[in-house]
């Protein structure tokens, strides 16, 4: 994917979340929050082609950008093999 560099804001940490969130909102993409980390807030929201997590820190922003061919599978021992290992491995 070639994606063409366009920066609108700069985000530089967790005072910069709501300002994202409502640019978000003008073009209707859904998000949804977490807080699974103790210093960040994580926003999951999904393009097509791509599902990307931003976690918000106080003083800097990370994201990863996750693609695929976006198959769909009926495989379900493979479905709970992948469930299973994830316990397995807690």
């Amino acid at each position: 994917m070639n994606f063409e560099r366009a920066i609108e804001m700069e985000l530089n940490g967790i005072r910069d979340l709501i300002p994202f969130l409502n640019h978000l909102k003008d073009p209707s993409i859904s998000y949804t929050l977490e807080h699974d980390r103790a210093d960040s807030i994580m926003v999951c929201y999904t393009l097509v082609g791509a599902r990307i997590e931003l976690d918000f820190f106080d003083d800097h922003i990370e994201y990863s950008i996750f693609t695929g061919d976006e198959s769909v599978l009926e495989d379900q021992e493979k479905l709970f093999g992948m469930i299973n290992h994830w316990r397995d491995s807690d």
